[in-house]
């Protein structure tokens, strides 16, 4: 229905039946030829008790009993048209037109065109043919039934993109709820290990000052160092969870400019690769893009104790292909795997792995134990 029974409308189409229903028996004492049945206005004064009813209870019905409303609606009118349509053509065409506003606001296109049609033969094998009550009744009822129609193609698509908002809040809640999981997965890897790591190493220090006073002055100055190093790599940490407002136009230049930063920050040299070819991403998997290099870049610095970095980016017909070498130890494995791979067998960066997921690229893992690794990414443009 298109207004709500709590609201204002009910009331409103209530007293305008009563004023209808009120005013016909007066016109058709005045207007009708005395010999007209007391049945006519015995109906009638039923009507009105029914109109009365209706507007004091101040809602609409629903369901069977607003179909029967609709009903006794269309048989009222039925009755001032067989009853004198001819001499009463205004009384009869008005409460038409409130007839058809009732049925389009409240009930469906069914309903409508049921009544348009019902109406509409009635009025043409009247005995003496109520030619104007007819045309009048043909001509609203095709008006109202185009209504009544675009009303419902309007409804579905209200309908239709409603559901595609709870289709696009579920996908928000589910990024949502995977990113909460991945920084809380990063976050368990990273500053909390350290964190935890030095919490341990405080615990030997204590116990050491207690047996050696020199012996801990010197520990405490590698944990001072030690804390020195975790600061650092919290700031990196925080730093590469910071979005960066960028296009697919300045990937390339961004992703740069993150180098550089990382260079900077971890005194790790960078070597930089990039297609002077703009990339043409959509604005969030550029994004995802650039916090995989960031990512791949932190872990270098967290794990691979490197000297040395080289980043490439280079874009080919159907896909950008992005890279991440290190001169580092490498990982605890050897070989080249892919992400399947990875995944079955459980190795990998994880954050790496899922953002790998999320833009369906192809993920290369090489590893060289003691000379270093290298990480490949292909993401599909098309």
């Amino acid at each position: 229905m298109l207004f709500s029974p709590q609201s204002a409308w009910p009331r409103y189409v209530g007293w305008l039946r009563v004023l209808l229903a009120t005013v016909a028996p007066a016109a058709s004492y005045l207007l009708l030829p005395s010999g007209v049945a007391p049945m006519f206005y015995g109906l009638m004064a039923l009507y009105l008790a029914y109109a009365l009813v209706v507007a004091l209870r101040g809602r609409s019905h629903t369901g069977m009993l607003g179909l029967l409303a609709l009903f006794g609606d269309t048989v009222f009118f039925l009755i001032m048209a067989s009853y004198g349509a001819d001499r009463m053509l205004w009384l009869a065409s008005a409460f038409y037109l409130f007839l058809l506003g009732e049925a389009i606001a409240s009930y469906s296109t069914v309903e409508v065109v049921v009544i348009v049609a019902v109406c509409a033969v009635f009025c043409a094998v009247l005995p003496y043919g109520a030619l104007v009550l007819e045309r009048t009744v043909i001509v609203a009822g095709v008006l109202a039934c185009a209504f009544a129609i675009n009303k419902r193609r309007q409804g579905l698509e209200i309908e239709r993109l409603r559901e595609k908002l709870l289709e696009a809040e579920k996908a928000a809640e589910k990024a949502r709820e995977l990113e909460r999981v991945r920084i809380a997965s990063d976050f368990h890897d990273g500053p909390l290990q350290s964190f935890i790591s030095l919490q341990m190493r405080l615990e030997i220090l204590r116990k050491l000052m207690d047996r050696d006073m020199n012996a801990g002055l010197a520990d405490l100055k590698q944990l001072q160092a030690l804390a020195q190093t975790q600061v650092r790599d919290l700031r990196t940490f925080l730093h590469s969870m910071r979005p960066v407002d960028v296009d697919g136009a300045n990937l390339v230049a961004t992703a740069r400019r993150a180098a550089e930063s990382f260079q900077k920050e971890s005194g790790i040299p960078v070597t930089f690769l990039g297609t002077n070819s703009p990339v043409g991403l959509p604005a969030e998997m550029t994004q995802e893009v650039l916090q995989m290099v960031r990512e791949a870049l932190h872990n270098v610095q967290k794990h691979a104790g490197a000297t040395r970095v080289a980043v490439a980016m280079e874009k080919t017909d159907r896909a950008l292909e992005i890279s991440v070498d290190d001169n580092g130890h490498g990982f605890g494995f050897a070989g080249s795997y892919s992400l399947e791979e990875l995944e079955l067998l459980r190795l990998g960066p994880a954050s790496l792995k899922r953002r790998a997921r999320s833009l369906n690229a192809d993920l290369l893992l090489e590893s060289r134990p003691g000379s270093g690794s290298g990480i490949k990414f292909r993401i599909p443009l098309t």
